[in-house]
């Protein structure tokens, strides 16, 4: 009898599992926010982005230059500035305030001031000066301006320190110059571009952000249906938390798993970003980090009061998490405090994974630490949001016995008025 009545329970409760998972599924097809988070961006919003990074490289950014040495050796830093494939001297400015103006208009994407006493101090034995603007709105503009300023600087400090140190011989002057000789060479970003270097994490960032935006939306206009902005309806399917959370979230992951798929394989393969992960690394990482943000995003979910709420919760947190992942922010520098705050966050592994498993070949032994972590954040957040969800069921059941109490009085008064007027 005890073995029938547990396998009722059972069977009910994957009939109410499988009912929360359509419902959940029809209101994400109908919700156009959530379709817009869900399917939209994680489609367009990546392609978007890595085309604008696609070239990896930029070449002849238009600089503004203001010379206010005047001097052979000024005007030597410009000749082999302009020389450089990847900038153009467009303008020469008499002042910085022409090419702030030059800026401000787009002409320009950078300024290299060279100050009156840039020749004097060099001749004087003592250090000069160059400075550089860039325009930070295009890393790669930003990029080539810089570094073609650093490596035109580094060939002139070599030319100064040949003439000042009395050799004899091309020999020793190529010794005194470079006295390690060595070749630079890329690794796992072999075109050192842009996209290589920051699409990876930005694609796994996407799965977090979207995650959470979308099941934000769906908790939002579930309170905003609700005539007491529970976020649990009262209906008898709703009736025990596990087939709640896991209803919901099997939604959420038939979904994801289609984007996942779509974001880590697809995406670089159609832009030529550096991918060569093993298939099954890729799954076994993909797998935690999905369900990790899903239970993450369910946990946030019941923090939501309104749809508005999870963009001013969510949106501005995107680029700190891709700093705080490690990518373009040495994870050795980031201080303990902010360590912490990033182990919150699912994307922090994830995207600390992917990169070594798509970028540099990396075998799932090799990121065991974020696999592990991914698999403890997914049961973290799974028990806290079956513990948040119990609280919004209890509430729910509260506020239902309230409406009943209330019907009851109202039923009680009605007789009694009903009484008095057959008395009367």
């Amino acid at each position: 009898m005890a073995i029938s009545r547990y396998i009722q329970r059972v069977r009910e409760g994957i009939h109410d599992m499988c009912y929360i998972w359509a419902k959940e599924m029809k209101a994400t097809v109908q919700d156009e926010g959530v379709l817009i988070f869900f399917i939209l961006v994680p489609m367009l919003y990546p392609l978007l982005y890595s085309w604008a990074y696609n070239n990896e490289v930029v070449h002849d950014v238009p600089v503004a230059i203001v010379d206010m040495s005047h001097s052979h050796l000024s005007r030597q830093f410009i000749r082999q500035y302009d020389a450089s494939p990847d900038t153009k001297v467009a303008y020469y400015c008499n002042n910085l305030e022409e090419a702030k103006e030059l800026v401000g208009r787009q002409v320009v994407r950078g300024v290299v001031l060279i100050p009156a006493d840039f020749d004097r101090n060099i001749n004087r034995m003592q250090q000069g000066h160059i400075a550089v603007y860039c325009d930070m709105s295009f890393m790669m503009a930003y990029k080539a301006v810089y570094q073609t300023a650093m490596a035109v600087s580094s060939n002139i400090n070599k030319d100064i320190q040949i003439k000042v140190s009395g050799n004899y011989t091309n020999r020793e002057d190529q010794i005194s110059t470079q006295p390690l000789a060595f070749d630079e060479v890329p690794i796992f970003n072999p075109t050192g571009g842009y996209g290589n270097f920051i699409i990876p994490g930005v694609l796994i960032l996407i799965i977090q952000q979207t995650l959470v935006l979308g099941i934000g939306l769906s908790a939002g206009t579930a309170r905003e249906n609700n005539r007491h902005r529970d976020l649990v309806p009262m209906s008898r399917h709703y009736n025990g938390i596990f087939r709640i959370v896991l209803g919901k979230s099997m939604c959420y992951f038939m979904v994801y798993a289609i984007i996942a798929a779509y974001l880590t394989l697809v995406v670089p393969r159609l832009f030529h970003f550096t991918a060569i992960p093993h298939r099954s690394a890729l799954f076994g990482l993909m797998l935690p980090y999905v369900l990790a943000c899903i239970f993450f995003g369910m946990f946030i979910s019941c923090m939501v009061r309104f749809r508005e709420n999870v963009m001013l919760l969510i949106v501005f947190m995107s680029v700190p998490l891709l700093f705080l992942s490690g990518v373009s922010w040495p994870q050795s520098a980031i201080p303990g405090a902010w360590r912490s705050v990033a182990a919150l966050f699912p994307s922090t592994f994830g995207v600390r994974g992917y990169v070594r498993l798509s970028s540099m070949g990396a075998s799932l032994e090799d990121v065991k630490t974020e696999y592990l972590v991914l698999w403890a954040q997914s049961l973290i957040y799974f028990f806290l949001t079956c513990a948040v969800y119990s609280y919004q069921l209890h509430q729910a059941r509260t506020h239902a016995l309230s409406e009943i109490d209330k019907m009851k009085e109202r039923i009680q008064k009605a007789r009694q008025k009903l009484k008095s007027r057959v008395k009367s």
